[in-house]
């Protein structure tokens, strides 16, 4: 096993000696050539390497176009998902023309979407990653990538709606150390069902918008109160006409009856 393992070791030392030597004196074809080589092997680091190099010397060649589309995908293998993103764009305007290019342009919104992070984190890239697989479906309507995109846009959009979701829900719940938070909450809520009219917590939402306007009104100044109390009677009339069987309906009558 050491033996094995000894000899591994010096394989692996001597491929890296190559690569090193082709980097400082091999040719730009023998580059190019070895980038490719390593690119069919699947050792993305290499290419993506070697690729970055030659490009900039190749510009206007034959060469430059798969030169370029590899790179991009040398960067997604590889995780770099930003620039993966960046340049699969770059590479559909450069090569409008390509029979590439609608691939390039799905992978650019694809990159974004592997480079999205759970719903507890910020969204700003889910965002970004859904409009874009958006804007692709919109204008490849025939594309072969259209249905994987409009279920990952299935996907980030449940994201999204949980990320809305939570958020409200932190604003309520923080709302008893905060008195402001009762309005926020409102806020919050109110831009979840404007954003998504079809979810599974709108009966929950409009309970507890219920809820936080009447608590808001409860810690307000007397001459504010009023105003919001009658602001919690209009929520309370839109959860009633939304879900008039609501099983919250009776812990909100309390609110109405005030």
């Amino acid at each position: 096993i050491q033996r094995i393992f000894l000899l591994l070791l010096l394989l692996s030392t001597m491929a890296c000696s190559k690569f090193e030597k082709l980097r400082k004196s091999g040719t730009d074809e023998e580059k190019y050539k070895a980038a490719v080589e390593y690119y069919n092997l699947g050792e993305y680091s290499k290419a993506g390497l070697l690729f970055e190099e030659v490009i900039p010397i190749i510009k206007g060649s034959n060469e430059q176009e798969m030169a370029t589309f590899y790179q991009a995908y040398c960067d997604f293998h590889t995780g770099q998902y930003q620039t993966a993103s960046f340049h699969f764009k770059q590479f559909a305007e450069t090569f409008a023309r390509s029979s590439y290019a609608e691939e390039a342009v799905y992978k650019s919104a694809y990159s974004l979407y592997k480079d999205s992070p759970n719903f507890n984190l910020d969204q700003a890239s889910s965002l970004t990653a859904a409009d874009a697989l958006q804007n692709f479906v919109n204008n490849y309507p025939t594309s072969k990538y259209r249905d994987e995109a409009s279920e990952i846009i299935k996907e980030l959009r449940v994201k999204l709606e949980t990320k809305a979701f939570e958020k409200a829900k932190l604003y309520y719940k923080t709302s008893a150390a905060n008195i402001a938070n009762y309005k926020a909450a409102v806020i919050a809520i109110t831009n979840f069902q404007r954003e998504f009219p079809d979810s599974e917590y709108l009966e929950e939402m409009a309970y507890l918008k219920v809820n936080s306007q009447y608590n808001y009104g409860i810690n307000s100044f007397e001459s504010k109160k009023k105003e919001r109390f009658n602001e919690t009677i209009t929520f309370y009339q839109e959860l009633v006409d939304k879900f008039p069987k609501s099983k919250y309906l009776k812990q909100c009558e309390k609110y109405y009856d005030f």
